[in-house]
């Protein structure tokens, strides 16, 4: 397979989440008060989706790690869009959340297998640019979902954008099924082993890169999602946008996400993963701090929201790439269990934002903005420190790759 389509591809599985969720946002409002539910209910519609995602993860990356990555990809795939047409059938709200439910645990197979297929094909560095084209073109696909579900629902009603996201999900089990090819080369056969499972999970969880990685990616996916969770109430019913206005404010994230997977390519090849990560780590703080104090100053306009979350959307398009890569680094051998724990981790944690968010949301902007700054503040930390102590060390493009821990990439003996 082409790099080309290496990168189409992950694209493609990666959006599965992200289309899941923002084509559907700007109608969250609408179908909660259509479905009689309260906007705690409403955002179990999301939050339950992602802690299903998360968990299901844990049990993709093993299984995938011993059949190997395209028969999890076409059972996820196909499961993935026969939940979304089960969701725009649903007729009320207990429905809808079991619907998501199992759509959040079927596009865990893809999102996971993308993270696998990378270090099945890459060594991290390598890995982290390509990662970072692939979010290139999923900033761009995913800059329109936004303002097309927001004309879907004003036009056509809250269910047509599970619609959409159903025609999604068989396109891309379409483009699997019939342009991918195995890139797992070496199943393991005692991947689902209980005591080899177990010996697998400590690894991961014992390693410092995997940890230090892990903490990236998490603390800034954290600080997107507390802005799309509640950007939709925030939007329409404090600002008093209607469901277009606030589709095309969300599109503009795409301007800045997209130059962030740009510019953290261009690092990478200048001053290597350590360095871009600490500048990242300070475009991601900037951005929180303003919108939290322009929200203490008492601004209440979509530009004191939007700005500061601009900026912050550049230091993603950097902390995605290299973070997702470099927690499946040192792992050649279980690459689908050490995405599947990333992911989970980084679900859980954004499942308890959304109940926080549920109870917290009260009229104003400042608990979008604080949280935002919160996880901003986190972000910098964890790069500044724990990426500075355990992230790989190459300079100007020169691949000075991590080591596998001998429990697993020894038998490869790859570094």
């Amino acid at each position: 397979m082409s790099e080309r389509l290496i990168v189409v591809l992950i694209a493609l599985l990666m959006g599965a989440q992200p289309i899941a969720t923002d084509l559907y946002l700007p109608a969250l409002p609408t179908l909660t008060t259509h479905l009689g539910a309260s906007m705690a209910q409403g955002q179990l519609t999301l939050t339950a989706m992602l802690l299903a995602f998360g968990l299901s993860q844990l049990i993709w990356g093993p299984v995938s790690d011993r059949f190997g990555r395209k028969p999890v990809l076409l059972t996820g795939l196909a499961v993935y869009t026969l939940a979304a047409i089960a969701s725009s059938l649903a007729n009320d709200i207990t429905t809808l959340i079991a619907c998501r439910v199992a759509q959040g645990a079927s596009m865990g197979a893809g999102v996971m297998c993308a993270r696998a297929i990378v270090r099945d094909l890459y060594l991290p560095v390598h890995g982290a640019r390509v990662v970072s084209k692939a979010y290139s073109v999923l900033g761009l696909l995913v800059g329109v979902t936004m303002p097309l579900g927001a004309f879907m629902g004003q036009w056509w009603g809250w269910r047509i954008p599970f619609v959409a996201i159903a025609a999604y999900g068989a396109l891309s089990l379409l483009i699997v099924a019939t342009q991918y090819t195995e890139s797992l080369k070496s199943p393991n056969p005692r991947a689902l082993e209980p005591l080899t499972l177990m010996r697998t999970w400590r690894s991961i969880l014992t390693n410092p890169v995997f940890l230090a990685f892990t903490c990236l990616t998490v603390t800034t996916y954290c600080g997107l999602f507390t802005f799309l969770a509640a950007s939709s109430f925030v939007f329409l019913q404090i600002l008093k946008m209607s469901p277009a206005e606030y589709g095309l404010w969300m599109c503009t994230m795409v301007f800045f996400y997209v130059p962030g997977t740009f510019l953290c390519r261009s690092l990478l090849q200048k001053y290597g993963v350590r360095s871009t990560i600490a500048i990242g780590g300070g475009i991601s703080l900037a951005g929180g701090t303003l919108m939290a104090l322009l929200a203490w100053l008492g601004f209440v306009h979509p530009l004191a929201l939007m700005g500061p979350f601009w900026i912050y959307m550049v230091g993603h398009g950097i902390h995605q790439a290299c973070g997702q890569s470099g927690a499946v680094g040192p792992f050649p051998q279980a690459a689908g269990a050490a995405s599947a724990m990333n992911g989970f981790l980084m679900m859980a944690v954004a499942f308890c934002i959304g109940l926080w968010l549920g109870r917290n949301l009260d009229g104003t902007v400042q608990p979008m903005a604080y949280g935002v700054w919160f996880w901003s503040v986190l972000l910098a930390l964890t790069a500044w420190t724990l990426i500075q102590r355990h992230g790989a060390s190459d300079v100007h493009g020169a691949s000075s790759e991590i080591a596998a821990p001998p429990s697993i990439g020894a038998a490869r003996g790859e570094t």
